[in-house]
């Protein structure tokens, strides 16, 4: 199979993935088969989710927005994706698209929009940051696509945190603050706003027997930047417990 074949998340329903079933494409899938990738009937596409893995399938009917394929072969067996959950403070619209795009392709199995003293809150499009969780998780080749949750006020995901789950902060230049070399066990990695956490907030976070604090380094990162800089070493760090 090539490695060139377009490669769509197909959500996991009643009916699993088996040769020679079929399943009916979505119209966006189908108008970008068609439309976009210029694929016709035969081509071999590849279908994946986190419950089915990934299967090559032949497109067997191809029309506008309308579209159908036939699985022939498993080409890889469900395998859960090892890396962070991803607690960040909104951003602008752009900035908080690529912390998805970015974070799905650097792992992160969840993202917990929390909002803080500083957050400059936009309204967050669920759907829309979905779709692009998805599109990044067909680019980047894992087989499941991160849940996004509604935002919700950070000391209320502090107490629902729990304190036996490492959650890692960038909270190293703050007064006080002892930093982490080792990131052994991190569970979630937490990014705040562009004007940095609260006083009051600081103090709830270094009273929380979870939160450890991080160093991303002697420069002043963007908020987003950040969030990059941050997930990179989680993942650096998971990767090698994985293959150990």
């Amino acid at each position: 199979m090539s490695r060139d074949a377009p490669r769509l998340y197909c959500a996991p329903n009643d009916a699993p993935f088996v040769e020679g079933g079929s399943v009916t494409l979505l119209p966006g899938q189908a108008h970008y088969l068609g439309s976009v990738m210029r694929q016709s009937i035969g081509a071999v596409i590849r279908l994946f989710n986190a419950v089915d893995g990934e299967w090559e399938a032949e497109l067997s009917a191809l029309r506008k927005d309308k579209g159908a394929v036939v699985f022939r072969q498993q080409v890889r067996v469900p395998q859960e994706t090892k890396g962070a959950i991803l607690l960040f403070a909104p951003l602008k619209r752009d900035a908080t698209e690529l912390v998805i795009r970015m974070g799905t392709e650097l792992g992160v199995t969840r993202f917990l929009p929390v909002i803080t003293e500083r957050t400059n809150m936009p309204r967050l499009n669920l759907e829309r940051l979905s779709l692009i969780a998805t599109e990044a998780a067909e680019q980047c080749e894992r087989l499941d696509v991160p849940e996004i949750e509604a935002p919700k006020p950070l000391l209320q995901r502090l107490a629902e945190w729990p304190v036996t789950d490492a959650l890692y902060a960038a909270l190293e230049r703050q007064p006080g603050a002892a930093v982490a070399d080792d990131v052994t066990g991190a569970v979630g990695l937490l990014i705040g706003p562009e004007g940095g956490f609260s006083p009051a907030e600081m103090q709830r976070l270094q009273a929380h027997n979870a939160v450890r604090a991080l160093s991303l380094g002697a420069l002043v990162l963007r908020a987003d930047t950040a969030v990059c800089a941050g997930l990179s070493r989680l993942a650096v760090k998971a990767h090698k417990t994985y293959i150990e």
